[in-house]
């Protein structure tokens, strides 16, 4: 259906978990109406000032930052680079003025959303985890709709603005066919007649995950007679676990600091581990795969263990907590490769909870501020 032509602040990034579901609601306003103008608003030297252009849309990055856990100079810096970008973003919200301004979670999308709810421009905020970030629960008070992925998100925001739409993924990511799976076997070079364990640590790679692989292969693989590994190490690890596979060749595991084919790297696997950010629990709904969640002990509030648990208590996923999972990840896995009932029961209820359209609903949701505005 042919919509009226807006123009959107989409704004927020920092990780592959918000710049993905951004790209998706860019997307479907194109898909709407070409004629549509999207601006994405970035935090400078972080992913989106990478990805976004990639994908063929136009990006201006401010000067935020996040607070350090450790003590830093840079944290006393923060209060000046916040006020930057507040009115770095006040005047890119009066040069382009926006019909409605998008917040996807990340740095940039507090100080871009506070200025465009000074303007009276319809705020939009998509709050992708289970629990609500400091910056998202304050601007809720002044957005028109908050679109969220879970139930019983009445605790962090007024009730009448809280639509459930799901979170947006790549369109790509669809629970596979036989013919997708033998594609991506062939892809990656693993074996038919062996199950797959695909461990991905998120866009930047993660350390437990990393070091609880070359801990299983240091003692030798156990339990994994009969498997093949695709590893997505992460580019900041990627020269360190290149030198510990050389040192410990292993040739059923395949690493790689990135994997471009989500779509083929799920098709292939029989179990995925990862970490539960809301764009991967959504992705791994979707996809319809048997998951060990590793929730990240590094997040605000703990929301990865809150979006990890929204699937456990479902019988939809396993949990192994960061502390744990050096010494079990590997053989949990292993084990559950090999149980295919299990497996077949996880796969069922993860694939009921998958949410396909939450870009489409969120499109029309930003179609709906507009015109309450009006």
């Amino acid at each position: 259906m042919d919509r009226k032509a807006l123009r959107v602040i989409i704004s927020g990034g920092g990780t592959g978990g918000h710049i993905f579901p951004a790209l998706s609601i860019a997307d479907k306003l194109k898909e709407a109406n070409p004629d549509t103008e999207i601006l994405f608003v970035g935090a400078e030297g972080r992913m989106e000032m990478e990805k976004v252009p990639a994908a063929g849309y136009r990006i201006i990055g401010l000067p935020v930052s996040g607070l350090q856990r450790s003590l830093s100079l840079s944290n006393l810096k923060l209060p000046f680079k916040v006020l930057k970008s507040i009115r770095m973003a006040d005047g890119i919200i009066r040069d382009f003025r926006p019909d409605a301004a998008v917040g996807v979670g990340g740095y940039a999308s507090a100080p871009l959303l506070w200025a465009a709810s000074r303007r009276k421009i319809p705020v939009l905020i998509q709050e992708q985890n289970g629990f609500a970030g400091l910056a998202n629960k304050i601007l809720g008070k002044r957005a028109e709709r908050i679109c969220v992925a879970y139930e019983g998100m009445e605790r962090f925001f007024p009730a009448d603005k809280i639509v459930l739409t799901g979170n947006p993924i790549r369109k790509e990511i669809v629970p596979a066919t036989a013919e997708m799976k033998e594609e991506a076997l062939r892809h990656y070079g693993l074996d038919p007649s062996r199950k797959h364990i695909f461990i991905v640590g998120g866009s930047l790679g993660s350390r437990t995950l990393n070091e609880s692989v070359m801990g299983w292969i240091s003692s030798g693989c156990p339990g994994g007679q009969d498997i093949d590994v695709l590893w997505q190490c992460g580019k900041y690890y990627k020269s360190s676990v290149d030198s510990f596979m050389e040192a410990h060749p292993a040739p059923m595991v395949r690493h790689f600091d990135f994997i471009g084919r989500m779509d083929l790297a799920y098709a292939a696997a029989d179990v995925v581990i990862s970490r539960s950010g809301a764009s991967s629990v959504s992705e791994l709904c979707a996809a319809g795969k048997a998951v060990i969640f590793v929730p990240s002990p590094n997040v605000t509030e703990d929301h990865q263990t809150h979006n990890a648990m929204a699937l456990v208590r479902k019988d939809a996923a396993m949990l192994i907590r960061d502390g744990e999972a050096r010494q079990r990840l590997m053989q949990e896995a292993c084990l559950l490769a090999g149980d295919e009932s299990r497996r077949k029961k996880m796969e069922e209820n993860i694939l009921g909870l998958a949410r396909r359209d939450a870009a489409e609903r969120i499109v029309e949701e930003i179609y709906g501020c507009v015109k309450d505005e009006k």
